[in-house]
């Protein structure tokens, strides 16, 4: 908390006033190239950057490598208070409105007319924050499947759900024909899949921008998410175990837990946590809750955004050249994938070339990477806000203890609601939100 005061601080207190940078001056001739300075995470980003250096004489990029996710928000706010800002930077989706409310990115709108198509519009939206603004480019994404054991299906004869019913329905079935084994586990570690969830369902968690928020974590679908698997996890039917543990491994890799809900990027975890299990795995789409329907959420993903310290260098129109080879060029996106390992945003880049074959974990559904792209074109609008850490935070404490109790997951979510709100009050935002009404007709018993 005291990170996150230290960074809204730098927003209030009026020093970084380069909004009206975001137009940008033309970029300077001079004698020799535009240097470019890239903060990113993404490992061998500097092995791209090189493939661009070759080709672009003029403009030259130079990588530093940052810590990833939540560390480089605070410093990169950091950097543009003191004028050391980085020209572009790596981040996350839900970090764009943090970042836009410091001031620290700018609006690239006006340099980026028809790159929108290159992506799929669920996942466009999220650099747009819902407005006519551009704030980023999206580089890599993350859309969720549903990973299941094929032997232990066919074993204890189950159909693979299309929907959510169908799948608390396959959960109860596995229970009652094994007792010791379940469906997957309800981890209350990982507030990411549970926004995926929330974000294939509807939900609209923030709405605003700049100063003036509302705050809905509560709203309608989130709490039919949250009654669902509060439901499952209450009668026993799925595991309360956290992720990414030994015990969690080792349910994995001995067939325990026969279904994982996942991101595209599930097949490097398996290979570190269940190596066993190799060959045995397949990808089906994410159940709906409507039958017919054909949604999924993101568990993760990041952008290349634009700093004011660019803008006030006279970088902008080089910054955004850069951006949007490294994201859409196919020589730029075939070397993200093979040196950084990521999925990338653009749809174009999603089959074929570095993912024309199935994960070596995978080989046994060689069309992982086909299937991949069709449920990636399905990727549903997320709304993020400016203190999503805390909301995660909050998630962790108020699910924890209900998961581990298998207490009501609805109470839980009205208290990370009012907790986020007041937080984002206390900070010095226009904020309003409202517990919404519990809907009827969770996951029924």
């Amino acid at each position: 908390m005291h990170r996150r005061r230290l960074l809204l601080a730098a927003a209030l207190c009026g020093t970084l006033l380069l909004t009206a940078c975001s137009g940008g001056a033309a970029d300077p001739a001079a004698d020799g190239p535009v240097e470019l300075t890239y903060w990113a995470w993404a490992p061998h980003m500097d092995k791209v950057a090189e493939i661009w250096n070759a080709s672009h004489p003029d403009i030259h990029v130079t990588v530093e490598k940052q810590a990833s996710g939540d560390s480089l928000v605070p410093k990169v706010v950091n950097a543009v208070n003191v004028g050391v800002a980085p020209d572009l930077v790596q981040a996350e989706y839900q970090a764009l409105p943090t970042l836009v409310a410091n001031d620290v990115l700018v609006d690239i709108a006006d340099r980026t007319d028809g790159l929108g198509g290159r992506f799929a519009p669920g996942v466009w939206q999220q650099v747009t924050l819902g407005s006519d603004a551009v704030y980023a480019v999206p580089q890599d994404t993350a859309p969720l499947a549903l990973f299941y054991r094929q032997d232990l299906f066919r074993q204890y004869g189950l159909d693979v759900p299309t929907t959510w019913a169908e799948f608390a329905d396959t959960a109860r079935e596995l229970r009652r024909k094994a007792p010791s084994r379940r469906l997957t586990t309800f981890s209350a570690g990982d507030p990411g899949l549970f926004a995926s969830l929330a974000q294939q369902a509807g939900a609209t968690w923030w709405t605003g921008s700049g100063r003036t928020w509302k705050v809905a974590l509560d709203d309608t679908p989130t709490r039919k998410v949250a009654d669902f698997w509060g439901g499952l996890v209450g009668e026993g039917a799925v595991d309360n175990r956290p992720m990414y543990t030994d015990e969690w491994s080792k349910a994995l890799d001995e067939g325990t837990q026969i279904a994982w809900v996942s991101a595209v990027w599930a097949p490097g975890v398996f290979t570190s946590y269940a190596p066993s299990t190799k060959g045995k795995w397949a990808m089906a789409p994410l159940p709906q809750w409507n039958a017919g329907e054909s949604v999924t959420g993101s568990w993760g993903g990041s952008t290349t955004g634009v700093t004011a310290g660019a803008a006030k260098a006279g970088h902008t129109d080089a910054a955004v050249e850069f951006a949007t080879w490294l994201n859409t060029d196919p020589a730029a996106v075939a070397a993200l994938v093979k040196e950084a390992g990521i999925y990338p945003a653009a749809t174009a880049a999603q089959t074929g070339g570095a993912l024309a074959t199935a994960p070596d974990f995978f080989a046994n559904q060689p069309d992982f990477y086909t299937r991949a792209a069709e449920i990636a074109k399905t990727t549903a609008p997320a709304a993020w806000g400016p203190d999503v850490d805390v909301a995660y935070s909050a998630f962790k404490d108020a699910f924890g203890k209900a998961a581990q109790d298998r207490s009501d997951f609805s109470a839980a979510l009205t208290a990370v609601q009012r907790y986020t709100l007041a937080a984002l009050q206390r900070d010095g935002f226009t904020a309003a939100g409202q517990a919404s009404r519990r809907p009827s007709g969770a996951a029924s018993r």
